[in-house]
């Protein structure tokens, strides 16, 4: 018998679309987050440490080497140089038969992006990682689907017959890859997944705005998500592209719906604070959860497609984008909607929990800093968690771990983690190549992190 919760009829996916909340009478105002639910740093020696201090000696090599490029004109080159290497069909420069080629992937770019190639090193990276002191992991499959029709047959039917058959093969590899990334995880570590990872047929009804999966790709998405519930762990569903957008929404509003329920928190919609629309979109998210009686989880972006969206429809500065994105975080930590509408602000407040994803290191001390000040004077708010990608962003992270440098023992912190990709050396150079490509204008800003590091590699060597 099937754990599934039933689905809801497209009228009830639509209903999103009406901003004005309606306060439910069955639905009675969930408990706020208390001062004893949050993590409280205890006083150590180790506090008074510099936060970049718990970084082994080669992974702040490593990140000093990378973020000095990233953050100068050798970026260019050196991803024009990573691109040559994942296009061409050269054995010799294909880390998938050429062994130095991969050991010399292996030993700089990818040790130091990539969480490992097999379930035993995952689990080794994601230990080191709680070892540091990060309460937990986000991890995703670094292989993307990729469909190729069979050029010499021309026989129509046969070509669609082919064509279908290639299409449940993709997402079949998606979901069998999915299940595997899921038990390299730990209870309240996240799986992170792309709707697109299924490949041309999720692609397709994507695009077409399909409110409702094909069938196929709806019974892989069910089995994910009751894998992950079963193990107590949770999944996150990232955002694309605006074209996709939508859907993505709709779908994942339909999973939030159903599987976070009863108290139990199981998936995440990701929000990008870039777009115009993000203050009315996480409207319509509370509004929903709070007229349908469901846990909301969000982990909010600034974005990472504005080479490819539709320009207009993104904030017309960095600035802007930056208000935007605080502003959604001061409003779910105050437990506010996010748009000052009367009606609105009056209903009950649902359940809702924040992941705080982002390099900005300005944003995410704000972020903690209300969250503490909040449960310190005794305001209601609403769990916290904080992450960044591995090999991105370590002094922000650090800085985290080591209470925000407060000084201050017994302050209530946020849930630290780190975003990871595990897959093979060639898997994961088209998945870093793409992100890359994706965030290149992020990487150019790295250079804080670059300084960072030289202050940590200058306070070792003379210390």
């Amino acid at each position: 018998m099937s754990l599934v919760p039933k689905r809801p009829g497209i009228v009830s996916l639509l209903a999103g679309k009406q901003l004005r909340c309606q306060v439910s009478t069955l639905n009675t105002t969930p408990p706020t987050h208390r001062p004893q639910d949050a993590i409280i740093s205890q006083p150590s020696p180790s506090s008074k440490k510099a936060p970049l201090s718990v970084l082994p000696t080669g992974a702040l090599i490593r990140s000093l080497l990378f973020t000095s490029i990233m953050s100068s004109p050798l970026l260019n080159p050196c991803l024009a140089i990573m691109k040559y290497v994942v296009d061409s069909n050269s054995p010799l420069l294909n880390p998938s038969k050429n062994p130095l080629i991969d050991y010399l992937l292996r030993k700089t770019i990818y040790n130091h992006f990539c969480a490992g190639t097999n379930e035993d090193e995952v689990r080794k990276t994601v230990q080191d990682m709680k070892s540091l002191g990060f309460k937990g992991v986000i991890l995703g499959y670094a292989r993307e689907s990729i469909a190729k029709a069979d050029e010499n047959d021309n026989s129509s039917f046969h070509a669609e017959k082919s064509q279908l058959a290639i299409q449940d093969q993709a997402v079949e590899e998606w979901r069998q890859g999915n299940l595997r990334t899921l038990k390299m995880i730990g209870a309240g570590d996240f799986l992170g997944i792309k709707f697109t990872g299924a490949g041309p047929k999720a692609v397709a009804a994507l695009s077409q705005g399909d409110l409702v999966p094909p069938p196929s790709i709806a019974q892989a998405i069910d089995e994910i998500c009751e894998a992950t519930a079963s193990q107590n762990s949770r999944l996150w569903i990232d955002a694309e592209q605006q074209v996709f957008q939508p859907a993505i929404d709709a779908w994942t509003i339909d999973l939030m719906r159903r599987f976070n329920r009863n108290g139990q928190i199981v998936v995440y919609n990701t929000i990008q604070a870039y777009l115009k629309s993000s203050s009315e979109n996480v409207h319509r998210h509370l509004c929903l959860a709070q007229k349908q009686g469901w846990t909301l989880g969000i982990k909010l972006v600034r974005g990472a497609y504005i080479a490819h969206d539709i320009r207009s429809r993104i904030h017309d500065t960095k600035a802007d984008t930056d208000n935007s994105y605080d502003h959604i975080v001061e409003s779910l930590l105050s437990r506010k909607f996010p748009l000052k509408v009367a009606a609105d602000n009056a209903a009950a407040f649902p359940d809702v929990r924040l992941f705080v994803a982002s390099h900005n290191a300005e944003s995410v001390r704000k972020a903690s800093a209300l969250y503490r000040q909040r449960i310190n004077n005794g305001q209601p708010t609403i769990p916290l968690e904080i992450g960044q990608l591995q090999g991105m962003a370590d002094e922000v992270s650090c800085e985290l771990l080591a209470g925000n440098s407060t000084g201050q023992s017994e302050m209530p912190t946020p849930g630290v983690f780190k975003c990871l990709a595990w897959g093979t050396t060639e898997e994961c150079l088209h998945f870093l190549l793409r992100r890359a490509i994706e965030n290149k204008s992020a990487l150019e800003r790295t250079k804080d992190t670059a300084v960072a590091m030289r202050r940590e590699a200058w306070r070792r060597l003379w210390w």
